[in-house]
């Protein structure tokens, strides 16, 4: 028999070595990578079969398969069915390890700031030291934060907020826009409503009714390009009206706050605790307007507690306003549905969400259903931003929506999110036992933090470093908050968590060695 140290494919003269066993689809995957970047695989060619190359390469198929799944994850390549695996996208240039040290060699740039799973603060523009990629892991990160992040490649991308894009329902999505288009009248390819396409926001409010409990007439929707959108306007409005403080919670997202002070808001931050936003601090304040995350706070994970909610519910009957971030609470697995506060609070609520973390960021499709009296101010506000989303995009997603096609994604995307979810806390009760577990319940990331002294921004430089991305749990704080970093899960295999976390505890060890 031939010795696997021969065995090799015609295929871009692919030659295991002296690879180690256990490293064939990490090796295998980082080649096809590398052949992508430089070209060698353009955009359009196909790869064969994995029974085919298995064979050349003297390898089970499963080696072949895994390499195959790895690439698919990350959006490089996507089979087509009869047409075999094809290339349709390329990495930025390849910074994958060698074949005598083969690694994961997967993460490109994810998603960056946006909404509340997204992130962070808008301290100032600093540009922290360090130098390289790790550089972008900087102390006091600016409104450019989460586009340097998104430019540094890393072998293990963990950044939050971004779900399972390999998941993405290609052929549902492609079977909703022939619908679409076959009964498409011509006049309907002009400008739409700047609240968006009443079919939409019929599909909307149906979901909403099914899935978070909400009635809501969808008259009284707007859709806007994403939470992040629908937060600038509604500080552009509150502004109009005289309100300019507006308390968040601490710690709260980082790129939401940037999007309110974008606008001109002070953003008053309110500490959250096990129970979530600390109500009575909130009255302390005066601040008459606050966004909330009570679902799954973000970053910490917690669910507003039921004594909680009933004093933020009291707050607002007696004047104040709550701007509800429902960013992903479908996302669910070891507790019950949580209601949203909307539900419960229809006149002082403006409930706002979206498709980033049930389909994908890029979409660029959310939400509004504010009360009656800010909605004309919103919709005019909405109008001047750019006269209105895409109508196209909004007749396919209600397709998707009307059909239970996206219900069906959410239940499959769900099963694949828990398996990472338990694979990622395995990993850190194995390699990180010092670590606390915040916010695993729900959701498509989950917090860490440590009890001993420690500069999360330092640990989050040197995992980068290390290939791993993540973000500082200090990022999204106001004020001082123990040390920890923030874990996105969804978008990574088991195996590549495991990977992930065991880098991660190296990364530890060597920044507390550091600062002893």
């Amino acid at each position: 028999m031939i010795s696997r140290s021969k065995s090799g494919a015609d295929f871009l003269q692919l030659s295991f070595g002296d690879v180690p066993a256990g490293g064939l689809a990490s090796w295998l995957a980082s080649q096809l990578r590398a052949a992508i970047s430089d070209g060698r695989l353009p955009i359009g060619s196909r790869l064969p079969p994995t029974r085919v190359l298995a064979a050349e390469l003297q390898v089970s198929r499963g080696v072949v398969t895994e390499a195959y799944q790895r690439l698919t994850e990350d959006g490089h390549i996507a089979g087509r069915g009869r047409a075999g695996t094809t290339v349709v996208a390329a990495p930025l240039d390849d910074t994958t390890t060698s074949p005598a040290n083969p690694g994961d060699g997967r993460a490109r740039p994810a998603a960056g700031g946006g909404s509340a799973a997204d992130g962070g603060s808008a301290h100032g523009a600093g540009t922290g030291s360090g130098g390289g990629a790790a550089g972008a892991v900087v102390g006091e990160p600016g409104l450019d934060v989460f586009d340097a992040m998104r430019a540094v490649p890393a072998r293990l991308d963990l950044t939050p907020g971004v779900p399972d894009l390999a998941a993405f329902p290609r052929a549902a999505w492609l079977k909703a826009e022939r619908a679409v288009l076959d009964d498409l009248a011509a006049a309907e390819f002009g400008y739409g409503e700047p609240a968006g396409t009443p079919r939409l926001r019929r599909a909307v409010a149906t979901w909403l009714a099914r899935n978070r409990g909400i009635k809501a007439d969808p008259d009284d929707l707007i859709i806007v390009a994403g939470v992040a959108q629908a937060l600038g306007l509604i500080a552009q409005v509150l502004k109009d009206e005289g309100t300019t403080e507006l308390a968040v919670e601490d710690p709260g997202s980082l790129g939401s706050r940037q999007h309110l002070q974008n606008h001109g808001m002070r953003t008053t931050p309110i500490p959250v605790d096990a129970d979530g936003l600390c109500v009575d601090q909130l009255r302390a304040t005066g601040a008459r307007v606050v966004l909330a995350t009570p679902a799954h706070q973000f970053p910490m994970g917690v669910v507003l507690g039921g004594e909680r909610r009933r004093q933020l519910i009291q707050w607002a009957a007696e004047g104040g306003l709550i701007v509800e971030d429902d960013y992903d609470a479908e996302h669910r697995y070891d507790r019950p549905p949580v209601p949203a506060l909307r539900a419960m609070l229809s006149d002082r609520v403006i409930y706002t969400g979206s498709v980033s973390k049930l389909l994908a960021p890029s979409l660029r499709i959310g939400w509004m259903l504010p009360p009656p009296q800010y909605k004309d101010a919103l919709i005019r506000a909405k109008r001047l931003a750019d006269l209105g989303n895409a109508s196209l995009p909004q007749l396919v997603l209600a397709q998707l929506m009307d059909s239970g096609d996206l219900e069906r994604q959410l239940r499959y995307v769900r099963r694949r999110h828990r398996q990472r979810r338990d694979a990622i806390i395995d990993a850190i009760g194995n390699h990180l036992p010092t670590a606390t577990v915040h916010g695993a319940a729900a959701g498509l990331h989950l917090t860490i933090t440590f009890d001993t002294p420690l500069d999360d921004v330092a640990l989050a430089r040197t995992a980068l470093a290390l290939g791993v991305k993540t973000q500082p749990l200090s990022w999204h704080a106001q004020t001082p908050t123990p040390p920890g970093l923030v874990l996105g899960y969804a978008a990574r295999t088991p195996t590549a968590l495991t990977e992930a976390i065991t880098t991660l505890a190296t990364a530890l060890q060597q920044t507390t060695n550091k600062d002893r």
